[in-house]
């Protein structure tokens, strides 16, 4: 047999049949500031900087992780692009970013057009929430790294804040207010810990249906991780938001720290947050401390931000006209260890 790409395991007729597959629901995603067409080298955006004085590009990646393994397991791939949208856009949130555009990054063992095109449809559909236009991408065939029903992602997003706009925490004082808005269950991190306890540990069937959760255990895995621009950049044009953490993992020991000046702390009751039972569960099944939790998953809490206060009553008022929970977490104090969290 003659060698060649083919025959070595690279497709390059499916990759094109992807191509085609995707154009279309790429599409659905672009602003009237995209000029590129998908298949080019490169994606063009028109930087429209309408309103803004100072503009500053902040930049922000990440992949899903672990959870990618269970959309595999399930054969269920249109929501884990959500996942990767979500862990980019929430990020660059956190500095007051409106995210612009976004790449994806998809390797696998063997292409598979009409799975890519799912994975896609998951993408596109985050870029719609975070209203980012989906510019472009890659797709990498490569047997021998990867076994053939394998694939991972990752994702790139680029936002614009004005320079005297930019949140970074510095603005945070003694005295104000730290709100928590509620996760659509575990997100994106954590599923390494996940994985050891549901199946090395209590050996569960993904397809298992769970009282507590009125879904199967598959399902509630791979909820896709909330997106929370819209409504933040909503709230900025009428609070001032002095800080935001995004809860991924490290959960709130690592994350609420990073939005804190030094000599301040964040002092957190978690007793006022509604736990997911997905968190309980787990919990009782690997017989996991509180700080254990708290130290690898949100427990239902994706986001949260610092306002002075009197924004209180604004921040109350804006969050109940949104499907999001907000949860008055604590103060901010005088102290050193960044965080104060109540059990």
């Amino acid at each position: 047999m003659a060698i060649n790409y083919k025959n070595a395991g690279v497709d390059v007729d499916a990759g094109q049949r992807e191509v085609e597959l995707i154009k279309s629901i790429v599409k659905k995603t672009q602003s009237k500031d995209v000029l590129s067409s998908l298949g080019g080298f490169s994606g063009l955006f028109n930087l429209d900087l309408d309103g803004i004085k100072n503009p500053v590009l902040c930049s922000g990646t990440d992949g899903v992780g672990t959870k990618v393994i269970l959309a595999h397991m399930l054969d269920k791939h249109d929501t884990i692009g959500i996942d990767c949208v979500a862990m980019c856009v929430n990020d660059i949130l956190c500095q007051g970013a409106k995210p612009l555009f976004f790449l994806d990054y998809i390797a696998t063992g063997k292409l598979v057009p009409e799975k890519m095109e799912e994975i896609v449809k998951g993408v596109a559909e985050g870029c719609i929430q975070s209203s980012a236009s989906l510019i472009g991408g890659e797709t990498a065939e490569m047997p021998g790294v990867y076994q053939e029903d394998q694939y991972d992602l990752a994702g790139f997003a680029v936002g614009v804040v004005d320079k005297d706009k930019i949140i970074d925490g510095s603005a945070i004082k003694e005295g104000d207010i730290v709100f928590g808005l509620s996760s659509n269950g575990i997100h994106s991190n954590g599923y390494s810990l996940v994985r050891k306890i549901v199946f090395d540990h209590c050996k569960l069937d993904l397809n298992e249906e769970i009282d507590e959760l009125n879904s199967t255990l598959g399902e509630e895995l791979l909820k896709p991780t909330r997106i929370y621009v819209k409504e933040i950049l909503e709230l900025l044009k009428i609070v001032d938001i002095k800080g935001m953490s995004h809860i991924t993992g490290g959960g709130f020991y690592e994350n609420i720290p990073r939005m804190i000046p030094d000599g301040l702390c964040a002092k957190v009751d978690a007793s006022v947050i509604e736990t997911p039972e997905i968190f309980k569960l787990l919990k009782k099944w690997a017989d996991l401390k509180d700080e254990d939790m708290y130290a690898t998953f949100n427990m239902g809490v994706g986001f949260t931000l610092v306002v002075s206060e009197e924004d209180k009553d604004k921040v109350v008022d804006f969050f109940k006209d949104t499907d999001l929970k907000l949860y008055e977490l604590g103060k901010v104090v005088a102290g050193e260890d960044k965080i104060d969290l109540s059990l």
